[in-house]
């Protein structure tokens, strides 16, 4: 498995150029309406999914895919801007949980249609409802197979 065919590196070049201009524009779009940026909305996204709207910040970095330093500084900013506050994990000096406040959950909201806008104008316009569902079962076969290589998550 050393060597990589043509196509599969260019599979591959496309889907990453294709996931940074994707993710460009719709940051660019969501602060350029003043809203948040779309690092900001997919932590918050993040921890409005969960019991409580906290989870350990350990297990968000994981989930943004953030380095620990890269999120640190994105939690302090949030945490400035009264988004989400940190709750220290009992016993454990160095734990801390991100709790998303009130004002995280409305600016998630005021923020959606923004990000849905992106992802229809960027995204989904680009391809007919049938390529689309093919997309969708070629990436979920791909999430499969990375979860399986990696040893499951």
């Amino acid at each position: 498995m050393d060597h990589l065919g043509a196509t599969q590196l260019n599979a591959w070049k496309l889907f990453l150029t294709m996931h940074r201009r994707i993710v460009d524009a719709i940051d660019h779009d969501m602060q350029a309406s003043g809203h948040l940026p779309l690092s900001s909305y997919d932590v918050l996204i993040e921890l409005q999914g969960v019991p409580g709207h906290r989870l350990r910040m350990t297990e968000l970095a994981k989930r943004v895919v953030l380095s620990r330093s890269g999120l640190t500084r994105l939690v302090d900013r949030l945490e400035a801007e009264a988004l989400l506050v940190r709750d220290r994990v009992d016993g454990d000096r160095r734990g801390a949980y991100a709790v998303m406040t009130d004002a995280g959950m409305a600016a998630l909201r005021v923020a959606w249609p923004h990000y849905a806008r992106g992802i229809e104008t960027y995204f989904a316009a680009a391809l007919a409802e049938d390529e689309m569902e093919l997309l969708g079962k070629l990436l979920q076969h791909i999430a499969e197979h990375v979860v399986v290589e990696a040893g499951g998550e």
